[in-house]
Formats: structure tokens, sequence, C-alpha cells
């Protein structure tokens, strides 16, 4: 729907020129309706000449619990996707797009930012290209390659809609800067390949917008985590097993969600983090951070998603007493490993 609607609109363009010629002269030659279509058969070539060039990059993945999508990392067979897709499993049924069948065995995973890692063994498989996505605009076009509800090599494509979006996936999970994109995503397309007009990927295709009134996705609103987290992500992985260096800030404490929704209870708070020396204390109450409101557990999640380690934020917080106060610390990074 949403390449009818794009395709529909570059033809306007050009017929809508086309006409207003015909008010200065009468005669349309045929080298002149060959140049009014030019732009829209250029768009359409191009995408053809993406999907050619990204499809074999793209696998389908198989566990137990359902089926997803991941996306060529390396020459050693390397497959980047989704840690809700990989689940609990540690070894997977691979497809490539050209129906090969391999077996996947876990490399890792990191949970905050949903991603994973699974490996192949001697498949010759294509590596896709990665683009900075620091370097997307609102506007741009962007392509969606992946295995939706298991029809192979699908291709949807869109616009970025919105960047550094935090989103959270329901599940205790918040993704930080995500890509919101109109590029149909649906279940199948996590783990898949969120691609430019150069074929390069610009994110992982993760999550797709619910709409509370039908109870069902919402049209046209999906989210991606960007290329740069990772390839950041994903190489840590595969060089070391684990995450080093996640870039997302960490209070230091452990939570829990309160009956009343009014700020979040401290159950414990770690040694050697900020807030170990910053006086905030168990049974303390937070209600926001930096001025954003944290009534549940999930919203502070999704503000500290919005920060990075080695920030100083202000803490509102409500003591056991009733009183209440406000507490600086320095935020830190994961540790290592931690998901």
């Amino acid at each position: 729907m949403t390449r009818y609607r794009i395709s529909t609109t570059v033809l306007a363009v050009c017929i809508a020129v086309a006409v207003g010629a015909g008010f200065a002269s009468s005669k349309t030659t045929s080298s002149d309706s060959t140049a009014t279509l030019a732009p829209a058969m250029n768009l359409q070539n191009a995408f053809v000449s993406v999907y050619k060039h990204v499809s074999p990059s793209v696998v389908q993945i198989e566990t137990t619990e359902g089926l997803g999508s991941g996306i060529v990392l390396d020459s050693k067979g390397d497959i980047v996707t989704n840690d809700h897709v990989v689940g609990t499993a540690t070894t997977f049924k691979v497809t490539t797009s050209s129906g090969t069948r391999l077996t996947g065995k876990l490399v890792g995973t990191f949970k905050l930012d949903d991603l994973a890692v699974i490996k192949v063994s001697g498949a010759g498989l294509n590596p896709a290209t990665f683009a900075n996505s620091d370097n997307l605009h609102i506007g741009d076009i962007a392509m969606a390659i992946g295995n939706p509800l298991g029809l192979q090599s699908s291709f949807t494509e869109g616009i970025v809609s919105q960047l550094n979006k935090s989103e959270s996936e329901g599940n205790g999970v918040v993704l930080p800067n995500a890509i919101q994109t109109s590029a149909a995503i649906n279940p199948g397309n996590s783990g898949g390949a969120l691609v430019n007009l150069d074929g390069s990927v610009i994110g992982i295709p993760t999550l797709a917008a619910a709409d509370p009134q039908l109870g069902g996705a919402a049209v046209g609103i999906g989210f991606a985590i960007p290329s740069n987290v990772v390839k950041s992500i994903a190489t840590q992985l595969v060089e070391k097993g684990k995450v080093t260096n996640s870039d997302r800030a960490y209070l230091g404490v452990e939570v829990a969600d309160t009956s009343s929704a009014n700020g979040v209870y401290v159950s414990k708070i770690l040694a050697g983090t900020g807030a170990s020396s910053s006086g905030l204390k168990v049974g303390d109450r937070i209600t926001s951070v930096n001025g954003s409101p944290t009534p549940t557990s999930t919203e502070l999640r999704t503000v500290l998603a919005g920060l990075k380690p080695g920030q100083t934020v202000k803490l509102a917080v409500t003591h056991q007493g009733g009183s209440t106060g406000t507490i600086e610390l320095k935020l830190g990074q994961y540790p290592a490993g931690s998901s």
C-alpha cells in the first residue's frame, strides 16, 4: 500500500507537468512523454536494484517458537538478528533467499538492545553493507526486507518518519534512538533489514506500534534499531562473546513498581555505582529524573534510554517517612555482559 501511494504521487506529479505543458502547446511529442515518465521509472528501477542487491544478505531464522529474519554480518557466517527472534533457543534453522537450508548456533545476545548474533558455517553468504545511521534524515526513503508471516524475502517501502525515539517493547526492553518508519513491519520482519536507496542497512526492523482502539498493529508506524547500534553490539558479541561497551546509562539500583504507580520503589542499591554514594536509600521512591516523571519502571527505563553514561542527573525522590527531596548522581554504564 505504501509503495502504491508513493509511486502514484510521483506519477501524479509527472501527469500534472504534462498537462501544464499542454496549455502552452497543443502538440506533445513522444520524447516529451518519455522525459515526463523518467523520474517514476528511475525510482522504480532503484527499488528493483536495491532488492536484488540486499535480499541475498537477508535470511529466515526458524526456532521451535516461530519465524524471524536476520542479516548476514560478515563472510564468516555471523548473522545479526533480534534477541526476541532467538528467544531461548541455541540452535536454529536458517534459510537463505535462494532456499538453501543451514543450521545456525547462538553466538551471544544483548537483551537491552534486543540484539543477538547466530552463526552458520560453510555457507558462503553475502554480507550486507551497513550505513552510518547518524546521517539519516526524516523523509529519507526506507525499505524493509524480511520474512513477515513466513513470506520469505518480502519487500516493503516507505520513509524515515522520525528519529531518536525511545520506544518500549513492553517486555522491560526500551529501544533508545529508534528509527520510526512507514515501511510496513509485520511479525516475521523482526531481525531483517531496513535499507536506503544505496542498498545499505540503516536499521533492523523490530517493533510495530499497536493501535489501542483497534487492538492490532498501527498501520505505517514501525520502529527499527539504528545500524550504528547494531554494528557496535553485534561486533562486540562476535569478538568478545559479550557486550563491554553498551553506551547505555546505568542508574545502579534495582527497582519495583508500586501499586499506586506513583514512582518506582528502590529495592536495592548496587555497590560501586553513582547511586551508592548519592544518598539514595532502599525504600525511597524515584518520582522523576531530570524533571521527567517516572511513575513506573517502564517509564524509568524510557527516560534512562535517552541519557548517556557520565551524565549527572537530578532524581526527585519521596522518602519512606513521606518527605521529599532531590538527589544528584552521576550515571554509569551497564556492567560488561549485563543484559
